[in-house]
């Protein structure tokens, strides 16, 4: 029998010290545990899966996924190191064909309602992601009934069913996962999204405030940049734009905050937006605002990490720019439909809603 005091055993209390780090969201901590797994025994599969997850949770996905590679090769059989590798492949790499290797992989191993719906939902969001909507409902339309150990699957399948249309069958979901948790703010504000499927404005209003106030409490990303080098990064985003998407911002002054604002929630504003433009005048020959708003937690979020932090501003400024002056759209400009498709602005609900 190996000591406690020995290398087997360094290794598993470094392993349930990192990951009890990561659990308290010390990823600076985390990451000295992980390394340490890592040097203690480089052929550990435990250790690179800890290290994956560390890495991703910083921003350095490629990275994570090298080490996920490795906790694979040195155990064929390592579900969740499969699915760890298959999330970041995703987002934020956008390596559908590689997440979807990744997950079939895992569906041959899995057992259990839990292991399988962990997978599905997966595979689900690769063929959204990938703009493949018929495949992804063929997906959410196959999942396994439950019940489920795992209490974060409710919110999941609802999130699942709602993006693949169905509102009907996603909201007892979402409801089931703000009854256990509620301050769950991604339930929240795909609650909101429901209702406003619904028609109950008032009620999304509601709801997408709630999440408003949970994102503003939880901080930014573990990567989070500091305000002043985000926002010299939303100026360097928009000097970058060509010439006609430039024109409408010459002038204008850039705002950066970390979530909307609730005035503007309530008058109708998605609460995850990540640009949004002000004081538009169309009637001009060339259109022009006269403000941008670039809500700094909403961007990080959506770009998964820093490599991609510059593609998914300039993503948003254009998507923005469209959505306040439809004629520079491209036209004919196809992008394939992404989870959170919703528009720049929500339906607000009429004064009398709100009384």
């Amino acid at each position: 029998m190996t000591s406690d005091r020995g290398p087997m055993g360094e290794l598993a209390a470094h392993l349930d010290r990192g990951w009890d780090l990561v659990s308290r969201g010390d990823f600076a901590g985390a990451l000295l545990s992980a390394e340490k797994t890592v040097e203690i025994d480089a052929q550990s599969p435990e250790a690179h899966n800890l290290l994956g997850f560390v890495l991703a949770a910083e921003g350095r996905a490629e990275e994570a996924v090298e080490h996920y590679r490795q906790a694979v090769e040195l155990d064929e059989t390592f579900v969740e190191a499969m699915l760890n590798a298959a999330e970041v492949l995703i987002h934020p790499l956008h390596d559908y064909e590689a997440a979807l290797g990744f997950i079939e992989d895992a569906l041959d191993l899995s057992e259990g309602d839990d292991e399988v719906a962990d997978a599905m939902l997966l595979k689900f969001d690769a063929h959204l992601h990938a703009g493949d909507r018929e495949a992804a409902k063929r997906v959410v339309a196959a999942l396994p009934g439950g019940p489920f150990e795992n209490p974060s699957l409710d919110f999941l399948i609802g999130r699942a069913h709602f993006e693949a249309g169905d509102a009907a069958r996603a909201e007892p979901h979402i409801r089931a996962a703000l009854a256990r948790d509620v301050g769950h703010a991604e339930a929240h504000y795909y609650l909101g999204m429901i209702l406003e499927a619904k028609g109950d404005a008032r009620g999304a209003t509601v709801a997408f405030l709630q999440s408003r106030e949970l994102d503003a409490a939880e901080g930014g990303e573990p990567w989070s940049l500091p305000a002043e080098v985000f926002e010299q990064r939303a100026q360097a985003a928009v000097d970058a734009l060509d010439a006609v998407h430039r024109e409408v911002l010459e002038g204008a002054l850039i705002v950066v905050a970390d979530v909307p604002g609730i005035e503007v929630i309530a008058d109708g504003i998605d609460p995850r937006v990540g640009v949004m433009l002000d004081g538009l005048a169309a009637e001009r020959e060339t259109p022009r605002a006269a403000r941008m708003f670039v809500y700094q937690r909403n961007i990080e979020r959506a770009a998964g990490s820093e490599d991609n932090l510059d593609d998914e501003l300039t993503h948003a400024i254009e998507a923005e720019i469209h959505a306040a002056f439809p004629s520079l759209a491209p036209a004919g400009d196809a992008v394939p439909e992404a989870p959170h498709g919703a528009a720049r602005r929500r339906s607000a609900p009429d004064d009398d809603d709100l009384h």
